[in-house]
Formats: structure tokens, C-alpha cells, sequence
């Protein structure tokens, strides 16, 4: 409780508050090479609003505070403690807990909860091993990630090691205990018991990295979530003549029944794209393809979703009959902007059909405008407009949110 009062409390008073609390007293002479640690400090105002077919809009305003310290490595071990207080300030809106349930949903409901505990040992060679409530974002998050755009961020309880010993490769391994889902700890769905293990290898190659990896992931409180994932994703760049570059990456992985789940499936993943790029403007199209068998769609309930398959989140679970998710995503990177230290202005094109290309799920068009202030402050603009067919209700989405962070 004394936590949550302090959390509280640092969110409605502001930074100065945080920092005057978080300075240690002056050090006596005799403990004057002792190094403080680090204060950890984030915040994040934001607005969502949804316009959805067949539920009353929804809009919300919340506000997201990240309290934390890290403290200095003594004996081969760094100990980090996390605080996250979520609340919010316009709660028109279903937040997957407190209805009404005839509302759009903001999944981001109030809550106060330890984000991180962690001990961090670096006694090996070239080796890192944490163990603790822990933030895990694997390869570029699309099947184990921390789902940072949601105010609750997802982490783990696990055990994780890191190690680049075995040149060339860069191996980890974790084994997960439990999820701490974006939902938070009153909610039914907010937290799952696992018995999970990943393993995740990166190595350079002639051709781009290639990454191999293996997800054996058990829920017992969700089996119909439990399967094991292996696959090889390979993504690579050059350099062309004039100042263009183009990139390129070809993914592909096969899931499987495993653990906890009754049913039995073996569904494939695969994705290519290319990137083509000049000076401050990019394009990447890509074919991003999840199979389904009719009963169930390749799934992965890790990940860090609202960044793949449209910011509408429409298919944050992937229907029986699998998706095709055929994308163009333009970029301008603005490096002397009149307004900040630099702007992303980006815009995507998708159409979404089920596996076979056999029928027609829907359209959507997402744009945003990020902007760096400074070292600390970050604004972000964006929509998403996704016009549905079949049972995929049309709904526009839109964000304004403000961060703060040092």
C-alpha cells in the first residue's frame, strides 16, 4: 500500500516530486566512492478514442507512471525494483474489466502492481543471467515481447540467460513461471501460470542475420494458448549506388500442440518483405502469412501485437480460417525538423484476406507522426482506419499520447 500511495502520489504532483524523493542523503566522507545506483523514471499521458460498428464509442485519457531504481553492479550482481501505477483520468470506455461492456474497448485498466524485481548476475564470461519479474522482447517482439504501446506492460517471472561465449553466435534461453499480461491483477485473465521455455540464437551470416528459435510455451490456466513454435527468420541490408539501400526478410515457422492444449494442429507462419530506401524515405512491402486449419488460426499470445497486422488491433487473435496480411508502409525521416530534434512521419496500406486468399477480411489504413522533442520528452500522433468485411466490424482508432522519461 505504501507503494501504491508513493506511485500515486509522484503521478499527480509531477517529476520534481519523484526526483526529490528518489535523491539519497548527502554521503558522509567515509562512503564517498559509493556509487548510488540509477533512479528509473517514466511517464506517458495518452489519449484513445474509438469509433467501432455495433458498440457505443469509447474515449479515454490515462496516464502511466513507471517508477524504478538499478542499482550499482557489486560482486557480479545488479539488483533493479519497478513500480507501475496506471490510471485513468477520462474513463469513458471499456477497459476489459469494468464495462459497459456495450463500449469500445481501451485495454488499459487502473492498476498498481510491481512491474519488475531482478537480480542480474554477470559472473561468466561473456554470459548474463537474470532472474525476477522481467521485461523479455525477443528478436523484433513478434512472438515474445513486453507490448509497451499498452500503458501495463507485459513481463515475466522467469529466469533468463544471455550469452555471446559461443562465437558467433548470440544465444538466450528463458524459462517462464508466469506472465504478467497488459490486463493487470484484477482482471480473471491478467496474469498466467507457465512452464514455458525459449530459445532464441542470432549469428551474421553474408546474407543478413539469421535467427533460430524454438517456443515450447505451456499455460496450465490457458492451455488453449500452449504450443511449441520453431522457425528461422533471416533479415539483411546493403548498400546501393547513389545513396539507396535495400533490405530484405524472409521468415517461416511451423506450431505445433504442446503441453496443456487438447487439441492437435500444425499450422505454418511465413513472411517476405523488402525494404527499398533513399536518404529520409523508406518503402517496405511485405506477405505475411498465418495459417489456420478451419478450428484454430497460428497463434502467438506473446507477442507484442499491436505492432503487426494493423494498429486497429482487429487480429490481435487469429481467426480459425488463418490471415494474409499483404502490406506498403512509406517513412520520412525528418532530421532538422522546425519543432524538435527529429520527426518520423509514417502511413501503411493493408489488406487482410484469410490463409488460402479465399476471403475477404478487410482494408485498413494506419499513419502516425512521431516526434522527438529532446532526450526526454516524445510526442506521438496516430490512426488507424480498418474497413471491415464479413463478421470484421469497421472501427477507426486515434492517439495522442506525451512521454516523459530519463
Amino acid at each position: 500500500m505504501r507503494l501504491a500511495a508513493f506511485l500515486l502520489t509522484t503521478l499527480i504532483m509531477g517529476p520534481g516530486v519523484a526526483v526529490a524523493q528518489a535523491t539519497p542523503p548527502p554521503a558522509v566522507a567515509a562512503e564517498a566512492d559509493v556509487v548510488p545506483g540509477t533512479f528509473l523514471f517514466e511517464s506517458r499521458v495518452r489519449y484513445e478514442g474509438v469509433r467501432q460498428d455495433g458498440l457505443d464509442d469509447a474515449d479515454g485519457v490515462t496516464a502511466r507512471l513507471r517508477l524504478g531504481w538499478r542499482s550499482p553492479t557489486v560482486s557480479n550482481l545488479t539488483f533493479l525494483v519497478e513500480g507501475e501505477a496506471v490510471q485513468a483520468i477520462v474513463s469513458d470506455f471499456n477497459d476489459t474489466i469494468h464495462g459497459p461492456a456495450s463500449r469500445a474497448v481501451i485495454a488499459d485498466p487502473d492498476t498498481v502492481e510491481l512491474n519488475r524485481l531482478q537480480v542480474t548476475w554477470t559472473g561468466l564470461p561473456d554470459t548474463e543471467v537474470t532472474i525476477g519479474r522481467q521485461r523479455i522482447v525477443l528478436g523484433n517482439a513478434r512472438f515474445i515481447g513486453n507490448v509497451g504501446f499498452r500503458q501495463n506492460e507485459q513481463t515475466f517471472d522467469a529466469v533468463r540467460v544471455t550469452t555471446t561465449a559461443f562465437e558467433p553466435f548470440n544465444l538466450t534461453y528463458a524459462y517462464i513461471d508466469r506472465v504478467h499480461r497488459v490486463f493487470g491483477d484484477d482482471s480473471p485473465v491478467g496474469e498466467w501460470q507457465s512452464d514455458s521455455h525459449l530459445i532464441h540464437a542470432e549469428t551474421p551470416t553474408p546474407a543478413g542475420t539469421l535467427s533460430l528459435y524454438g517456443y515450447w510455451l505451456d499455460f496450465p490456466t490457458a492451455p488453449g494458448q500452449s504450443s511449441a513454435t520453431l522457425g528461422a527468420r533471416l533479415a539483411g541490408n546493403r548498400n546501393l549506388a547513389e545513396g539507396w539501400s535495400a533490405g530484405w526478410t524472409v521468415e517461416l515457422a511451423r506450431q505445433s500442440d504442446y503441453g496443456s492444449n487438447p487439441a492437435r494442429f500444425d499450422l505454418d507462419y511465413s513472411l517476405v518483405s523488402g525494404r527499398l530506401a533513399h536518404g529520409p524515405i523508406s518503402l517496405v512491402v511485405a506477405h505475411e502469412r498465418l495459417d489456420g486449419n478451419g478450428v484454430r488460426g497460428f497463434q502467438t499470445p506473446l507477442a507484442t501485437l499491436h505492432a503487426f497486422q494493423g494498429w486497429a488491433d482487429v487480429f490481435l487473435t487469429t481467426p480459425a480460417r488463418g490471415l494474409t496480411d499483404v502490406s506498403a508502409t512509406a517513412a520520412y525521416t525528418w532530421a532538422e525538423p522546425p519543432v524538435g530534434r527529429r520527426w518520423v512521419l509514417s502511413a501503411s496500406w493493408r489488406e487482410f484476406t484469410d490463409a488460402d486468399g479465399d476471403l475477404d477480411f478487410g482494408s485498413e489504413f494506419d499513419a502516425a507522426a512521431q516526434v522527438t522533442i529532446n532526450d526526454h520528452w516524445a510526442l506521438e500522433a496516430k490512426m488507424a482506419a480498418f474497413e471491415g468485411a464479413g463478421i470484421f466490424a469497421d472501427r477507426d482508432k486515434a492517439w495522442l499520447s506525451l512521454e516523459y522519461r530519463f
